[in-house]
């Protein structure tokens, strides 16, 4: 398995043989099957995540029903807020699907950052990074119509629309599983139309 996890990892972050011992040597590398809980609602965990391969998912549960808040997939970080500020979790964090996961908490990151000095760089432009996609989503999320979200998501994350359940996506948007049915079928018949006035 961390043969496996460390091409996946090295398809987009070179390593050198040192630096790969290191992440063996730190037992940094976790496997978790579709479905698991990575965190609950009033937990307290010290732990951040690193998607080497898979999705996971944040979501709350409000009046019995999930409310999605954001999906992390290949080479994207998390630290979630309970990890930093030591308060109970106000939400869950799941594995959409089968996945292969950095998993440290601070007292790690230290290690980590002693053994491997690249990833402390690395980290800090991936939280950089996590900071301006998060607050671009969300002022996103405050203007566009549900149709223009779900096209924003088609256009910048297009592989996520195969990977995770029509309820999760529908929860993500901020509707119903029913309304983004007739979403995607109005695209689907526009672009239909587009091809035979081409043709």
């Amino acid at each position: 398995m961390e043969n496996l996890s460390l091409k996946h990892l090295t398809s987009y972050l070179t390593l050198t043989a040192e630096e790969k011992q290191a992440i063996i040597d730190l037992d940094l590398i976790k496997q978790y099957k579709r479905g698991t809980i990575l965190i609950r609602e009033g937990q307290i965990s010290d732990n951040g995540f690193f998607v080497i391969k898979g999705c996971i998912r944040c979501y709350y549960v409000h009046e019995g029903q999930e409310k999605t808040t954001t999906f992390y997939t290949e080479a994207e970080s998390f630290s979630p807020p309970c990890s930093i500020n030591k308060m109970p979790s106000a939400y869950y964090v799941s594995c959409v699907e089968d996945c292969i996961l950095i998993v440290a908490n601070l007292h790690m990151g230290i290690a980590i950052f002693d053994k491997l000095p690249r990833f402390e760089i690395r980290y800090r432009t991936f939280l950089g990074e996590l900071l301006a996609k998060t607050n671009a989503e969300f002022d996103e999320f405050k203007i566009l119509s549900p149709q223009q979200r779900y096209l924003s998501v088609l256009q910048k994350k297009p592989n996520l629309i195969q990977r995770v359940p029509l309820q999760q996506l529908a929860s993500y948007l901020g509707i119903t599983a029913p309304s983004l049915s007739r979403i995607r079928a109005r695209i689907t018949k526009f672009n239909q139309s587009e091809k035979t006035l081409i043709a």
